[in-house]
């Protein structure tokens, strides 16, 4: 298979294995158990795929360079900077897939049995997405079929999974629309309307991350979803891990303070957000020490400068050593519970109507959802503890006159086709999600810096990474159809 292909993204995977009781005590100690409830399951799904994979500062902060967030100043290059990996192959969480089938069965007859059904399909839908994004073909028609004997499952191409996405999706929103509120959900907390709301808008994004191949038909079906409007409504839609002082549900950067030291603000992060006097920068940020020991304030922007992401480490290390870049924010290693994983927002689906508008696929205001878009994540911040904001706390009468210079919606669409997709890229910073990476390879903004003499891509350090590579174990387990992938793929 062409490596050249692959896409090597920040060190981030959705799926984690955790431990469970083992079966002979459950089925031998009075004090637990004999059954599996339908809550008890889509609770261990919910936290197996959207927990942080490995909860530490040092792996969190590392799951943050590859969108270009951040950068790290240490003289030992990180791969997930200079666009390698120290294990670049993808992986799908296909796995969970029995225990989601397992939950619909168990729920059979209750009132929330169309909500789970609706919950199996939405989880399903969002492992083939992620998978296709990082590998391409996939399995996905035939995944999770292990008990009805296809432990081999073929490699569906990426067009036709995301005409199963898209129709999974479809079906889920229609289960959650026919169900009830249901248990064990750590997300939405068990609100079929909000899971209902969310299926919609992400048919809206798998359909504009097929902008280059989508076609009429599909189109229709993007303006047909926005129309019915039936869709988030605003940050209290937002699909968020939210974390707590509870020493296993802890953000994974607290306590971090021995790699904060050594993790700037990405100079394309400091840069957008000073060109738009936005404040985020405040709570994103430390003033640089160089830049404060040289007069300026905190509460100034002029106190802020970002790293580079392309330059050598050895250069970054020594611009550290002097001051010379604003660190990662301190309030991200003080609080347990830290700010909400982001998965999927209010805002980013503003910003995706608001770039269908410009293209044509629907109509209206494409203005109006670029800034509410913008004030959507305003506020997101306002709402947080306003300690550590550096005297430069978001207020409402702030948010209210934020549309003023370089804020300003453009007078051209290509200005702000790029305004839309910065404000998108914005939203994932230090969380840690996976991030934007495919749609800046749809887009191409950003502009993610690439030095050829810092790139650690194997293949040809002058190109972004595409894919990342096919797991090993699919060798062993699947060679038959993982071998006919790779030959399609050639050809």
């Amino acid at each position: 298979m062409k490596n050249l292909k692959y896409i090597l993204l920040a060190v981030f995977s959705l799926i984690i294995v955790t431990s469970c009781d083992n079966f002979e005590d459950i089925n031998t100690d009075p004090n637990k158990p004999t059954t599996v409830s339908p809550e008890m399951l889509a609770t261990q799904v919910l936290k197996d795929s959207y927990r942080f994979w490995n909860p530490n500062p040092t792996d969190f902060s590392y799951a943050n360079l590859f969108n270009k967030h951040t950068a790290i100043l240490q003289t030992n290059p990180n791969p997930y900077q200079y666009y390698y990996s120290y294990y670049p192959y993808g992986s799908w969480g296909y796995k969970n897939l029995t225990s989601l089938k397992s939950m619909v069965e168990f729920s059979a007859g209750s009132s929330s049995e169309s909500s789970y059904k609706g919950l199996e399909l939405f989880m399903k839908a969002s492992y083939g997405f992620s998978a296709t994004l990082e590998m391409g073909d996939v399995p996905y028609s035939e995944a999770g079929m292990a008990e009805e004997g296809i432990t081999k499952p073929k490699y569906d191409k990426q067009a036709d999974i995301f005409v199963a996405i898209l129709n999974d999706l479809k079906d889920a929103e229609a289960y959650f629309a026919a169900g009830k509120n249901f248990n064990g959900d750590i997300m939405f907390g068990g609100d079929a309307t909000k899971w209902r709301r969310l299926c919609n808008a992400m048919q809206l994004k798998v359909l504009q991350t097929m902008s280059k191949k989508i076609t009429a038909e599909q189109k229709t079906r993007f303006a047909t979803i926005v129309s019915a409007n039936n869709l988030m409504t605003s940050n209290a839609d937002n699909f968020q891990l939210v974390y707590t002082d509870n020493p296993n549900a802890t953000h994974p950067f607290w306590n971090g303070e021995g790699i904060r030291i050594t993790d700037a603000v990405s100079k394309l992060v400091v840069d957008a957000l000073k060109t738009t006097n936005d404040r985020r920068l405040f709570y994103f940020a430390e003033p640089a020490a160089a830049l404060i020991t040289g007069g300026a304030t905190e509460s100034q922007f002029a106190a802020y400068e970002g790293a580079p992401t392309e330059l050598g480490a050895d250069a970054l290390y020594n611009n550290g050593q002097a001051g010379k870049y604003s660190l990662i924010n301190k309030r991200y290693t003080l609080s347990r519970a830290g700010d909400p994983m982001i998965i999927f927002t209010y805002a980013e689906q503003c910003f995706i109507i608001a770039e269908a508008i410009e293209e044509g696929w629907v109509a209206g205001s494409s203005q109006a959802y670029y800034e509410n878009g913008v004030k959507a994540m305003l506020a997101y911040y306002m709402a947080l503890p306003s300690s550590g904001t550096h005297g430069m706390a978001i207020n409402q009468a702030y948010i209210d006159g934020y549309f003023t210079g370089a804020a300003a919606y453009a007078t051209t669409k290509t200005d702000r086709l790029h305004q839309i997709w910065t404000q998108r890229w914005l939203i994932d910073f230090f969380q840690g999600n996976g991030g934007n990476y495919p749609q800046f390879l749809r887009t191409g903004y950003p502009i993610y810096p690439l030095d050829p003499s810092t790139s650690m891509n194997p293949d040809d350090p002058t190109l972004y990474p595409q894919r990342w590579k096919y797991p090993t174990s699919e060798l062993t387990t699947n060679a038959e159809n993982y071998l006919k992938a790779v030959d399609d793929y050639k050809n």
